[in-house]
């Protein structure tokens, strides 16, 4: 992929230096091609050159520099290395190559209670970590009332963690990792732990740290949340800094490459061939060339609430059929019916159909709300007592709310309401 630039805010630290500052850092693991059942069996195979790796870089000439109080975002798939360059920034891995230089106390929030020792309670698990950390016994000492408040753990702080659920184990980390305003605060995917009212919390105490200043590094799949957070963002991919720039730039060039991939992908999916559990009939009618299109003509399978789609299916009859009726179906992806119309419904009377022809269902207005949905179509006699031809939930498409006039996120579909107000004496 060819690295895409956007324009980016000038964002100055007081004193003109970046507070991090990455130059030409890689990272490269290597993994042994096949597995080795123990340690001894490993070591003997070491010993005699036996190990055959594979190597991988991670990150690739990574050149990144942040300045002091920024919110700077990272995003990407799985597996672009994000998480390993958070840990390459808070030190916990050392590059292959480059350099790297931080000025600042970090408090990485990489993986919640790691180094927790599930045997020892959670006072004592508290002065562990906060030691791990780097703080001393007397900043936890005057810190430790609040660690545990906000937890929310006053009952179960003498008991081993062992006994804690994941949630409380997290919570628990996330208070000891932040009890006191870092300079240089770094956050991997933590945001989601806990209860809903823990979370409330724990971004209310991140916003409270950028307004005082913290240098923050955000790597996060909600994307929405990084435009909030972020003025600027890199897009990682096969560890190669795609794009950087301005949050919400960054986010929608993602975005416009997630639909892309998604949209061959829907593509391929609804034209592969139709197997026996998804098509019956007796086939005097044969249904075939099913595709969706846009209000402008053009083929496509995603829409916004509200885009007019239009579904297009040419048919064969083997033999002259009256009044035939066809139809379509719609359900989302969990399976549940939107809605089934079809010609006879709309009283749209075709007298008789022999050999090829067309048929094209347009809707104007499309009500349904974002999802993933799938089109059934379907030919018929005009009593619905012979089925000619059906093909069942094959041709999927896509509705997303991103930038549209209609943006309502609950329910199924959109009832395209009006609001008015009036006083009343």
């Amino acid at each position: 992929m060819n690295l895409l630039t956007v324009s980016e805010p000038k964002l100055i630290e007081p004193n003109g230096s970046p507070i991090i500052e990455l130059s030409n850092v890689s990272v490269r693991y290597r993994v042994p091609q096949e597995r080795i059942p123990s340690l001894k069996e490993y070591a003997i195979r070491w010993l005699k050159g036996q190990i055959n790796y594979q190597e991988f870089w991670a990150l690739h000439d990574i050149d990144l520099e942040i300045q002091g109080g920024e919110v700077f975002g990272i995003i990407g798939p799985n597996g672009a290395g994000k998480s390993t360059l958070l840990k390459v920034v808070s030190r916990v891995l050392r590059p292959t190559t480059g350099n790297l230089r931080v000025r600042g106390r970090i408090s990485p929030l990489l993986e919640l209670g790691a180094g927790f020792d599930p045997e020892l309670t959670g006072r004592e698990n508290v002065y562990l970590n906060g030691a791990i950390l780097g703080y001393s016994k007397a900043e936890i000492d005057e810190c430790f009332d609040q660690i545990v408040e906000f937890a929310g753990l006053p009952e179960f702080i003498d008991a081993p963690v062992r006994t804690y659920s994941s949630g409380m184990y997290a919570r628990l980390g996330f208070s000891v990792a932040t009890m006191k305003r870092p300079e240089i605060l770094i956050v991997d995917e933590i945001l989601g732990v806990g209860d809903a009212e823990f979370q409330t919390k724990s971004y209310e105490r991140i916003q409270r740290f950028q307004g005082e200043g913290t240098t923050i590094l955000l790597v996060s799949h909600s994307l929405d949340r990084v435009k909030e957070l972020c003025a600027r963002a890199i897009w990682l991919d096969h560890g190669k800094i795609i794009a950087r720039g301005p949050a919400d730039q960054v986010v929608d060039q993602y975005l416009g490459q997630v639909t892309g991939v998604e949209r061959k992908r829907l593509r391929e999916a609804s034209q592969q061939p139709l197997s026996p559990a998804s098509q019956w009939g007796d086939q005097k009618i044969t249904l075939s060339n099913i595709c969706l299109y846009d209000g402008n003509g053009q083929e496509q399978t995603i829409f916004q609430t509200g885009d007019t789609l239009i579904l297009q299916m040419d048919y064969l009859a083997h033999q002259e059929i009256s009044s035939p009726v066809f139809g379509v179906a719609i359900h989302r992806q969990d399976g549940a019916h939107v809605t089934g119309p079809n010609t006879a419904l709309a009283h749209f009377e075709i007298p008789s159909v022999a050999g090829k022809g067309r048929i094209t269902f347009k809707i104007p207005f499309l009500p349904v709300l974002e999802g993933l949905y799938q089109f059934s179509v379907a030919a018929t006699n005009h009593e619905d007592t012979e089925m000619f031809d059906y093909h069942d939930r094959v041709y999927p498409f896509r509705v997303i709310n991103r930038g549209g006039k209609i943006q309502e996120p609950y329910g199924m579909v959109t009832v395209a309401g009006e609001w008015s107000h009036q006083k009343l004496d």
